[in-house]
């Protein structure tokens, strides 16, 4: 039998995962994921689907977060009626995220094309709409960890936990041999790979003895310092207090699920054990809210407990979330999006960067481009909403409550899935990371004819004798994928520019400045 792999998202990059795999009996997709980050990948969302959308026979999906669930609206808009097969926990969760998701998408374009009119550009649509995605709901399909499920006639799937997500797995495929060969190909996606260590999740599983392995490299570059759940707790401790002894708020950026609920947990905790002042939580996030509520029905015992604590405050609408601009200090307040892309969090944001006494922490993965890693490198003014903001409060990086593994537990986990009989894929990482943890694995001894760097949009042919790499122009390279793109540098130069001009001490020589900027762009 013939099989092949697209990679259709996170090649080069760390969101948009997306695995179009043909066989001889049909067609699959592993995830569907929305690409995040700078405007020049996130308009990858809007471009058809690389594939074709009719020939897919059923969806597998990893896990619930949007980079690797986001566009299934706007597959099945585009006409997949198949099933979409996942845990429990993942589809309990996506009931609430692709709503939300649509909701946010139908939100940002109304707002942009507010702009639009107003600029004479054309309009634009949506990716999906709230619509969309409760319509995709009906098409969901739930599979129990560790039991075989034919997908189509030829080609079965299981389940393992991979300890990243409530209901976070990696998918084992099997195909069934053609009459000439003499064993089924084996292939397992690792989805994204926990730590082991997290909140809520057990450690990573999957089986041994593959002939293909795909594996996430987030963290493929770093290793973090292996922490008890006091020692973390104890550094999320000092963060507060050192925020809310500076007088202002403290604002945290959180993805809406799993994040904001492990941060919830520590900080129940803390407040229980007289660890933290006298302060008031409030989480402004609607989808956190209903998350929670999924979280607390899979859960039992101090956790689930934890998350009903008497100083958190749901924040019910718009209206009241407006209403925290007035509060100026004491206040935690925990919002989405984790990246700070899109969301809440942006007025959060725009009420609390210029003041000196408040702080920012970022306790997530901020992707190149994405607004919170522009402010993770220090930028001294920001555009928020078309309007400028000097950024005097705190930026503060708690990397202690990643999902995923770091080197040295994708090392162990690989180690663990030995032997691969043919080809290791890394893939969702940025260059950087991906070319790290190849050289890790070369260190560990393994071949490097058996390691594959496969960027976006790349088709690799597995056979029984060989691998054949068939190659597209890819939508974007593994650069554009890892960096900040010319929207980023436009900002920035705005800032730059508009600082240097009010540096200059006379109109004279401000005017001479903009007239040499303006000679320089008509000489381009």
């Amino acid at each position: 039998m013939t099989v092949a792999v697209t990679f259709c998202g996170a090649a080069g990059g760390v969101t948009g995962s997306c695995y179009f795999l043909q066989t001889d009996q049909g067609n699959i997709l592993v995830d569907c994921g929305m690409f995040q980050g700078s405007k020049t990948v996130r308009e990858l969302n809007y471009g058809p689907f690389s594939f074709d959308v009719g020939s897919i026979k059923a969806v597998l999906l990893t896990h619930a977060h949007i980079d690797h669930s986001g566009l299934l609206p706007k597959l099945v808009k585009a006409g997949f009626k198949g099933p979409i097969i996942a845990t429990e926990p993942t589809c309990d969760l996506l009931t609430y995220m692709l709503p939300d998701s649509g909701y946010i998408q139908e939100s940002e374009v109304e707002r942009l094309n507010r702009r639009n009119a107003r600029r004479g550009r054309p309009q634009v649509t949506p990716i999906y709409t709230r619509h969309d995605a409760e319509r995709t709901l009906d098409q969901f399909k739930v599979v129990d960890y560790h039991a075989w499920k034919e997908i189509i006639p030829g080609v079965k799937a299981r389940f393992w936990d991979a300890g990243h997500l409530l209901g976070s797995a990696s998918i084992e495929i099997e195909v069934a041999p053609n009459d000439g060969d003499a064993h089924p190909t084996r292939m397992l996606f690792s989805g994204d790979i926990g730590t082991g260590e997290a909140v809520f999740n057990n450690a990573p599983e999957a089986p041994a003895d593959l002939d293909y392995l795909f594996v996430e490299t987030t963290y493929g570059d770093r290793n973090r310092t292996d922490l008890s759940d006091d020692e973390r707790r104890a550094l999320l401790r000092a963060e507060v207090c050192d925020a809310l002894k500076a007088g202002g708020n403290l604002i945290i950026p959180s993805f809406a699920v799993a994040r904001t609920q492990e941060l919830m947990v520590d900080l129940a905790h803390l407040f229980n054990h007289g660890d933290l002042p006298e302060a008031t939580v409030f989480i402004d996030s609607p989808l956190a809210k209903r998350a929670t509520e999924v979280f607390a029905k899979h859960l039992t015992g101090a956790d689930a407990r934890a998350l009903d604590h008497p100083k958190f405050h749901m924040v019910p609408d718009v209206e009241a979330s407006k209403q925290l601009a007035l509060v100026k200090s004491g206040a935690i307040i925990l919002s989405a999006s984790g990246m700070c892309d899109a969301g809440r969090i942006r007025y959060h944001l725009k009420n609390n960067l210029w003041r000196d006494e408040c702080t920012v922490l970022l306790v997530g993965f901020q992707a190149a481009g994405s607004f919170g890693r522009v402010l993770q490198r220090g930028a001294k003014r920001v555009r928020i909403h078309g309007e400028e903001i000097e950024v005097r409060a705190r930026i503060r990086t708690l990397d202690v409550y990643s999902g995923h593994a770091d080197q040295e537990m994708l090392l162990r986990w690989t180690r663990d899935r030995q032997p691969v009989a043919k080809r290791i894929f890394l893939t969702h990482g940025e260059e950087g990371a991906r070319t790290a943890f190849k050289q890790a694995l070369l260190d560990e001894g393994v071949d490097q004819n058996k390691i594959a760097l496969p960027m976006l949009d790349e088709t690799v042919k597995l056979r029984v004798g060989a691998l054949r790499t068939a190659k597209i122009q890819p939508r974007l390279s593994g650069e554009d994928l890892s960096r900040d793109d010319w929207h980023n540098l436009y900002a920035g130069t705005i800032t730059e520019l508009s600082e240097k001009l009010r540096s200059l001490e006379s109109d004279a020589k401000r005017r001479a400045l903009l007239e040499k900027v303006l000679r320089d762009i008509g000489s381009v």
